[in-house]
């Protein structure tokens, strides 16, 4: 590991964030020209290890939205070592993932975060693009690589994996959990559900007779989710940010348009008295956008625009590949693989990726080796998991959101610690 903090320019080293308090690790931030052609560069902000850096793995953190910022949610917002304070300060996370690693948090692809591309065609380009695979799309090309990399494993946290099985676990998560009637729910899975209605929606045609019938018919009902964080549905909403309260079925029918809007708006974290604070992704905004935060990590201020917690919408919408990654007949098994979930996320309910790897474990052989149980957390149930063979982890996250870290820091932090050295997680 020191090799690696000596590969970085001196030029990147960050000497002091503005109200950082003192800390013994070193940080560092700027950019990788990944394309000088079009004059892309993506933006990475690395952190060492608290202690005994040179002995402690690299982790890699990418968020997911797709285009959601790493810097400004991983970091800054989930596990980073420093979160804000109503964007005026930054305090020390006492539950921050670099006391067990150093991290590197990546904002990819460009136009996300501090990344950029100054070839405007890029970000056109991007609305064809599948971005909610590349966890282990990326490991699969480091191991088919045959480079002298020491690939141990990844983690993947409320992941899309199969569209039609994820998107259609949410009317199925909806309905038993109160939010949607039962006559809303028999509507839409017996007229078109929500993977058949999103598709029709993405394919750029005009909806059909039953999507439209049955999305005039359940849009009401569905208007009121837009009242429920789908992050962290037992949460409240930031209302100190013009939340907007449109229902995304009842917008789709009055405009025409479908938009992923406040997405991460209610992103949470926890104050040091373990209270939750709805709006602390609007703090990690207010406080990256700050000159002087911008100077202090190297940002190339004439690059970039404004950052947000929200995907970014590098045109007038991000439009998604409705394909389906399957590493079935691959080799990312032969890694360690956890897919973390949470109870409390309507956007990827825990139902449909418990299903998803079920069909995984069977289709390559795995058999079940840890029972589906609940592990814990100073006495109390941290949440559940289950483990096929020697490398497939299935594991729930108790009373956590879609940022896991941001609502249950430290039972994340038990998880990660786990992931990390290969222990199982821990029983009563």
């Amino acid at each position: 590991m020191s090799s690696l903090v000596k590969s970085f320019p001196e030029a990147d080293k960050v000497k002091h964030l503005p109200e950082q308090s003192p800390v013994s690790f070193q940080q560092f931030a700027g950019y990788v020209p990944v394309d000088d052609n079009d004059q892309r560069a993506l933006f990475y902000y690395f952190v060492e290890a608290q202690r005994n850096p040179s002995s402690k793995p690299l982790v890699l953190w990418l968020n997911g939205g797709p285009g959601c910022t790493s810097v400004g949610i991983g970091a800054f917002t989930e596990h980073g070592p420093f979160v804000t304070n109503q964007g005026k300060a930054i305090q020390k996370n006492q539950y921050s993932w670099n006391k067990e690693a150093n991290i590197l948090y990546l904002d990819s692809p460009a136009g996300v975060g501090f990344s950029y591309s100054l070839n405007l065609s890029f970000y056109k380009a991007l609305n064809d693009e599948v971005t909610g695979h590349y966890v282990p799309q990326l490991a699969e090309l480091i191991i088919k690589s045959k480079l002298n990399f020491n690939l141990k494993g990844i983690a993947i946290g409320n992941p899309l994996l199969d569209f039609d099985t994820d998107m259609n676990a949410v009317d199925e998560y909806y309905w038993s959990h109160g939010i949607i009637s039962d006559h809303a729910y028999k509507i839409k899975i017996s007229l078109c559900n929500s993977s058949r209605l999103l598709r029709e929606y993405f394919s750029g045609s005009q909806l059909s007779n039953d999507c439209l019938l049955a999305a005039e018919k359940v849009s009401e009902e569905y208007s009121f989710t837009s009242f429920v964080d789908p992050y962290y549905v037992i949460g409240d909403r930031c209302l100190s940010y013009n939340v907007s309260q449109a229902g995304f079925l009842k917008e789709m029918l009055s405009s025409g348009m479908f938009q992923f809007r406040n997405s991460h708006d209610v992103l949470q974290t926890q104050k040091p008295d373990q209270q939750v604070d709805e709006c602390s992704m609007k703090y990690s905004e207010k406080y990256l956008n700050r000159k002087d935060v911008q100077k202090a990590l190297h940002a190339r201020l004439g690059m970039v625009g404004t950052v947000s917690g929200s995907p970014a919408d590098t045109s007038s919408n991000v439009r998604i590949v409705l394909t389906n990654y399957d590493p079935s007949n691959r080799e990312i098994p032969t890694i360690n693989v956890v897919g973390f979930l949470v109870k409390s996320d309507s956007v990827i309910p825990f139902m449909g990726t418990r299903r998803l790897v079920d069909k995984l474990a069977r289709k390559v052989g795995l058999k079940t080796t840890v029972p589906y149980s609940a592990w814990f957390v100073d006495k109390q149930v941290g949440g559940w998991a289950q483990v096929f063979g020697n490398h497939l982890t299935y594991a729930m996250v108790r009373g956590a959101s879609h940022g896991t870290p941001t609502t249950q820091p430290k039972r994340s932090f038990v998880l990660f610690n786990a992931f990390l050295h290969g222990k199982p997680l821990p029983k009563a």
